[in-house]
C-alpha cells in the first residue's frame, strides 16, 4: 500500500543517514587517536590466532554464522547445490552414507562433487495455503498442522505465511515466531478460486529474494484444482526449477474434487520436478502427521555441492540425477530436482 511504501522510506532514510552520521563522528575519533600515537610504533603482520578444533572440508566450505547469527551457506560462485533425501526400497530415510556414495549427473554427464554435507539445516520456508471458499471448513486442522511442522522443525528456521484465493497475500513476512505465524495463518477469509500456480510462483520469488537461508522450501496446501491462475501449470514449474529454486511439499485434500485427477497431478508434478514430495490424504485428520513428515524428511537431507562441467553461463535447462551405492544398502533412491534452468533471472513479480 502507498502509505506502508512511504513509512518504509522515510525510516529506511533515517536510518541510513544516522549510520552516516555515527560513521563520520566514528572516523574523526579514529583519525585524532592515530594522531597522538607513537610514531614508531610498529605494525604487527602475525595471523590471528585459531580457536577449537578444525572444521571438515565440507563444513568449513558449506556454512558459517553470519553476523546477524543466521546459518547461512559459503560457497562457490559457480557451484550447484542440490537438496537430496535418500530412501531405501521401504522407504526408509538412509542418514550414513559419505561423499563417495554419490554420483551427480548432469545432463547425463557425471559430475565432480566439490562440497558435501549432512546435517540439520535450517532452511527458509513459506507456508502457502488454499483460503478460497471450499477450504472454510478445513482451515482449522490445516492451520494446526502448519504450525506443528514448524514445531517439528529446525528452531532456527525462518517462515512465511502466505494466503491465497483469487489473489495471494502475504500475512506474516519471515520469522520464527510461532504466535506470529499463527496469527497470520488465522486470517481466513475463505471465499473465491483458487489461484495455485500464481501463489507459489511468487511465494518461490519471495525466497529467491529475501531468504537469508540458502535451503529454501514452500510447503502447499490446497483441496482443490488450479482455476483462476493466469499461468500455466508449465509455465509455474519453470518458474519453480530457476536456478536455487525451493523444493515444494504439497498436500492435496481433494476428496469429492470435481477433477481430482488433474488436480492430484499437477501437485505431483510440482513436487517432483522441485525435489519435493506429494501427499493425497483420504481424510483430514491425516494432514497433521504428514506435516510431521515433511519436517522429517527436510530435516535429514544430503547437501551436494558440484561444479557443471557445461558453464553456467551458456543458460539452457540442465537435467539433474543424482545416484547412491554403498555397500550393505539395498537399492537406494536419490530424491532431488530432476533439473534447473541456468543462469536466470529474478521475475518482476512478488508476493502481495
Amino acid at each position: 500500500m502507498p502509505g506502508r511504501d512511504i513509512t518504509h522510506r522515510l525510516s529506511k532514510w533515517t536510518s541510513t543517514n544516522l549510520l552516516l552520521f555515527t560513521f563520520i563522528l566514528w572516523a574523526g575519533v579514529q583519525v585524532d587517536v592515530a594522531a597522538q600515537a607513537p610514531a614508531s610504533a610498529p605494525q604487527s603482520d602475525s595471523k590471528p590466532a585459531q580457536s577449537g578444533g578444525a572444521p571438515t572440508q565440507s563444513q568449513d566450505s558449506d556454512q558459517r554464522i553470519n553476523d546477524s547469527g543466521v546459518f547461512v551457506f559459503r560457497k562457490d560462485v559457480d557451484e550447484v547445490l542440490l537438496h537430496a533425501t535418500v530412501v531405501d526400497d521401504k522407504q526408509h530415510i538412509i542418514t550414513n552414507l559419505d561423499r563417495s556414495a554419490f554420483t551427480v549427473f548432469e545432463d547425463g554427464k557425471p559430475q565432480n562433487i566439490i562440497s558435501f554435507h549432512h546435517a540439520d539445516i535450517p532452511v527458509a520456508m513459506g507456508i502457502v495455503i488454499d483460503n478460497s471458499g471450499s477450504m472454510r471448513e478445513k482451515r482449522a486442522k490445516v492451520n494446526q498442522a502448519a504450525l506443528n511442522l514448524v514445531r517439528a522443525s529446525n528452531p532456527q528456521d525462518e517462515v512465511f505465511v502466505v494466503n491465497f484465493n483469487d489473489e495471494y497475500y502475504l500475512d506474516q513476512d519471515f520469522t520464527n515466531d510461532l504466535l506470529k505465524m499463527k496469527e497470520a495463518l488465522e486470517k481466513i477469509d475463505a471465499k473465491g478460486g483458487t489461484a495455485l500456480y500464481e501463489a507459489v510462483v511468487a511465494s518461490g520469488e519471495h525466497l529467491k529474494r529475501n531468504a537469508r537461508l540458502e535451503k529454501k522450501v514452500l510447503f502447499v496446501v490446497t483441496d482443490g484444482e488450479d482455476n483462476a491462475s493466469r499461468e500455466t501449470l508449465e509455465q509455474a514449474v519453470k518458474q519453480l526449477q530457476e536456478e536455487n529454486g525451493p523444493s515444494v511439499y504439497a498436500i492435496g485434500i481433494l476428496g469429492d474434487e470435481e477433477h481430482p485427477k488433474r488436480a492430484k497431478r499437477a501437485l505431483e508434478i510440482i513436487a517432483q520436478r522441485t525435489g519435493g514430495l506429494a501427499f493425497f490424504p483420504k481424510t483430514l485428520d491425516e494432514v497433521d502427521e504428514i506435516s510431521r513428515t515433511v519436517a522429517r524428511d527436510i530435516r535429514n537431507q544430503y547437501t551436494i555441492g558440484y561444479k557443471p562441467t557445461n558453464p553456467r553461463g551458456a543458460g539452457g535447462f540442465r537435467a539433474v540425477r543424482v545416484e547412491a551405492k554403498a555397500k550393505g544398502q539395498r537399492k537406494m533412491t536419490v530424491r532431488t530436482k530432476s533439473g534447473y534452468y541456468a543462469g536466470t533471472q529474478p521475475a518482476a513479480s512478488g508476493t502481495k
